[in-house]
């Protein structure tokens, strides 16, 4: 079984000994219940990791002593996610399972046809709510690596970004091309656009085929919006040769 992973949290990670306090030691020490012996992890989240030994755990905070360190590179190519807002926590879901598959880039994508909006009033926390779920989910999924969860995207910033990648994918039931079966760089950056459950709208998909993206279907099902991305992200992970 792998060691847990922790999140330094501006703790240093550059001594002998790394103490883990606030939020996270005391997830650490109540939550998780360490002990004292017991290996652990704690990264940056940059790709740095600290794997360590538990000296000490009491109240809400941790103390553990470094026994190695490593550099985790960035993968390649990298896979970026355009994820139109679903309602209530299938968001969250989505963002969840996507940073378990890997995925390194999530955008939140107002499309046309999302029932759930981020008005301005609530902007901030229902992006907090998703850089939330993608921490503790990369925790959960021992990634050295933290995906990284952008401000909300319109759909001309989405066809700007498709435009700018090495490889741009829709997401597309009616497609006549198999995401499975398309060819995609090994390295580079990938972009996957996944649609609302309505579907995306005959103006962004023009939009985004003229930006340089190519319609792909998943299978004969149609999967909700909050798995798709997952879903798309684990077949271009096999395709690449990062799984």
């Amino acid at each position: 079984m792998t060691a847990p992973v922790f999140l330094a949290d501006g703790a240093d990670l550059s001594g002998d000994v790394i103490v883990l306090a606030g939020p996270e030691g005391r997830h650490a020490a109540t939550v998780r219940r360490i002990r004292p012996g017991e290996r652990a992890d704690v990264t940056d989240g940059n790709g740095l990791i600290a794997e360590c030994v538990v000296t000490a755990a009491a109240g809400s905070q941790v103390e553990l002593r470094v026994q190695a360190r490593r550099e985790v590179p960035a993968p390649e190519p990298r896979i970026a996610v355009v994820q139109a807002i679903a309602k209530g926590e299938r968001a969250e879901l989505a963002v969840e399972t996507m940073t378990e598959v890997g995925v390194d880039v999530i955008v939140p994508w107002e499309a046309e046809r999302c029932v759930a909006r981020w008005p301005a009033d609530r902007a901030a926390k229902s992006l907090g709510r998703w850089r939330s779920a993608a921490r503790e989910a990369s925790k959960q999924a021992r990634r050295a690596r933290m995906p990284e969860v952008t401000g909300a995207a319109s759909s001309p910033d989405v066809a700007a970004g498709l435009a700018d990648a090495t490889c741009a994918i829709v997401l597309e039931p009616g497609a006549t091309q198999a995401l499975s079966r398309l060819p995609v760089p090994v390295s580079g950056h990938i972009v996957l656009v996944v649609g609302p459950e309505g579907g995306i709208s005959p103006a962004e998909m023009a939009a985004f085929t003229a930006a340089g993206a190519i319609p792909a279907r998943l299978g004969d099902s149609v999967l909700r919006t909050s798995t798709a991305g997952a879903v798309g992200a684990a077949v271009l992970m096999t395709a690449t040769g990062r799984w």
